[in-house]
C-alpha cells in the first residue's frame, strides 16, 4: 500500500462527509485488499467518538464561558432539539444511536451520532459503545457492497 493511499484512506475515514462509505471503496479501488482496508477504516472511524467528545467538551466550555451569543444560541438550540427528539430517544435509546450510525448514508455516521448524543446530554460511555457498534455494522455493510460489486458505483458515486 502506498503511503499516499494510506493517508487519504485514513483521512476519508475521519471526515464527516465520507467516513466509511468513502474510505473503504477508495482504498479498495486503489489496490488495497478488503482484508486490510475494512479493519483499518473501521478502527480509524471508531476513533471519531472520543475525538468528537474531546473537541466538543473543550471548545464548548470555552465558547460557552466567554461568548454570550454562543451560550444563548446553544441553550435555545439544545432545548428545541431535546423537545423534538426526546420521545424517539426515550423509545429507542442507545440502540437507536447504533442503528443511526450503522446506516452508511450521507448525514448518518459516527460524527452525527456523537454530536446528537452530546447535545442531548446522553451518557458518554454508552454513546461511545453505541457509536462503535454502529461503525462496525456500517463497515460490514460497506465492505459487503464493495466485495459484491453490485452497483457499487451507483451507490457511492453520482453519475453526471
Amino acid at each position: 500500500m502506498e503511503p499516499y493511499t494510506l493517508f487519504v484512506t485514513i483521512l476519508l475515514s475521519l471526515l464527516p462527509i465520507s467516513e466509511l462509505r468513502g474510505a473503504i471503496p477508495y482504498a479498495y479501488f486503489n489496490g488495497v485488499s478488503l482484508f486490510i482496508a475494512a479493519p483499518l477504516c473501521i478502527l480509524v472511524n471508531a476513533m471519531v467518538a472520543p475525538i468528537a467528545y474531546t473537541f466538543l467538551a473543550t471548545f464548548h466550555t470555552i465558547f460557552h464561558a466567554h461568548w454570550h451569543w454562543y451560550a444563548s444560541f446553544f441553550d435555545r438550540f439544545v432545548a428545541r432539539a431535546q423537545q423534538r427528539v426526546s420521545p424517539k430517544v426515550d423509545k429507542y435509546g442507545y440502540w437507536g444511536i447504533l442503528l443511526f450510525v450503522a446506516v452508511p448514508l450521507p448525514i448518518t455516521g459516527a460524527w452525527t451520532g456523537t454530536l446528537g448524543s452530546w447535545i442531548l446530554g446522553l451518557d458518554k460511555r454508552k454513546t461511545m459503545m453505541a457509536v462503535f457498534g454502529g461503525v462496525i455494522v456500517s463497515g460490514l455493510i460497506v465492505t459487503s457492497l464493495v466485495a459484491l460489486g453490485v452497483g457499487i458505483d451507483s451507490v457511492f458515486i453520482k453519475r453526471i
